[in-house]
């Protein structure tokens, strides 16, 4: 009786909160996490968990909304207030209502909590002072996530090689990690604006989509796309495209030094950055480093030719269905390119399998995986 009782609990609905700040506050990367994780959640059916959303602006899909929107189990909690009272303030209200909470964004919320408790580890690129990580973002991770992992229950790692960087770093961290493989974006190819298609580049170029950061290795992308064939960069411009982050001295120089033949268009509408996956004839993604690798998977998905490097979480989205190099080779990088922007059959072969392969991957799979530690989380203590 005892043990049907237990077991009736362990599948009550539970209430689960989650730090959603990303969904409005974070335009790519955790943002995009995050959307996709709660447009997942919202299309799970048979879930009877409640779902309370800790934010400072309640954040609303037109897409989602034509499908009926966050239904009844979603509830958004807002909280005024700035960094690190904000972090206090949801892990007060979220151990009042909650039973379990995901911090999506942050290791800050984990320390507060006096419920479970399970961060996201999308990387550890800021302990690795050789990848030039974002100074404010190190310190705060560098002091925050050794205290997190002492307190957290469970962790969500976005791949294999992340949860094996942490666990190396962390040993206590074994047996606590969970694995879940970010999703493919469906809702990323939406209907484009014909205004902002006509400043699109038109095809054949060669892509590259990333925050200008030390670590996506542009001033070697550039140095390995210089050393082309002149008629190469004539007809196959380079097009980058991501916000200005930090450290970009280097990166910039680099880029401006291609004159006409470099088109940096910042940040997009995802709608746009969808055409110009599809428009690439190679789509180049040399990073040092990675968590995952995100819009590796996009290009994959709109079936680009992937160029990428052969280190980090990589290789867990590339499969064998993307060309590698050595992100520290700029001859085997340029070698890549060349062989692919000479050979329209390698290049339509690899965008097919990139295109299948791209099917793996599913928000449908990482909302499931984070339910299910979620779940187990909230039935330790």
């Amino acid at each position: 009786m005892c043990n049907a009782l237990a077991s009736l609990s362990e599948r009550s609905p539970l209430t689960i909160g989650i730090d959603a700040r990303g969904a409005t506050e974070i335009a790519a990367g955790r943002g995009r996490v995050v959307r996709e994780l709660l447009r997942a959640l919202a299309a799970r059916e048979n879930d009877e968990h409640r779902y309370m959303l800790y934010a400072r602006l309640p954040w609303s899909d037109p897409a989602l909304e034509r499908e009926g929107g966050l239904d009844g189990r979603f509830r958004w909690k807002l909280i005024d207030a700035r960094n690190p009272l904000w972090h206090l303030l949801a892990a007060r209200a979220g151990s009042r209502e909650c039973d379990v909470f995901l911090s999506a964004n942050s290791y800050l919320t984990t320390w507060f909590a006096r419920i479970p408790s399970v961060p996201i580890i999308y990387d550890l690129v800021t302990f690795d002072r050789a990848l030039q990580p974002n100074r404010q973002s190190a310190v705060i991770e560098r002091i925050t996530l050794p205290p997190a992992v002492r307190r957290a229950t469970a962790f969500l790692a976005i791949s294999q090689a992340t949860a094996n960087d942490l666990t190396r770093r962390f040993p206590t961290a074994t047996g606590r990690t969970s694995v879940a493989l970010l999703g493919n974006t469906p809702a990323l190819a939406l209907n484009l604006d014909p205004a902002e298609a006509a400043t699109l580049p038109a095809p054949g170029f060669v892509l590259s989509v990333g925050t200008l950061e030390p670590r996506k290795n542009l001033p070697r992308l550039v140095a390995a796309y210089r050393g082309l064939e002149e008629k190469l960069r004539r007809t196959h411009p380079l097009v980058v495209v991501g916000a200005v982050g930090w450290q970009t001295g280097e990166t910039l120089q680099a880029l401006r030094s291609l004159g006409d033949g470099c088109m940096m268009l910042g940040h997009i509408s995802d709608a746009a950055l969808a055409e110009l996956y599809r428009r690439c004839a190679v789509f180049c993604y040399p990073s040092l480093g990675e968590g995952f690798g995100l819009p590796v998977l996009e290009a994959m998905a709109a079936g680009a030719a992937v160029l990428t490097s052969n280190t980090s979480s990589l290789p867990e989205v590339g499969g064998d269905a993307v060309a590698y190099a050595n992100p520290y080779d700029v001859d085997g990088i340029r070698a890549q390119i060349a062989s692919l922007l000479t050979s329209p059959e390698r290049r339509t072969e690899l965008g097919e399998h990139a295109r299948q392969r791209a099917t793996q991957f599913s928000w449908a799979r990482f909302a499931q995986i984070t339910v299910e530690t979620l779940e187990r989380a909230s039935r330790r203590d």
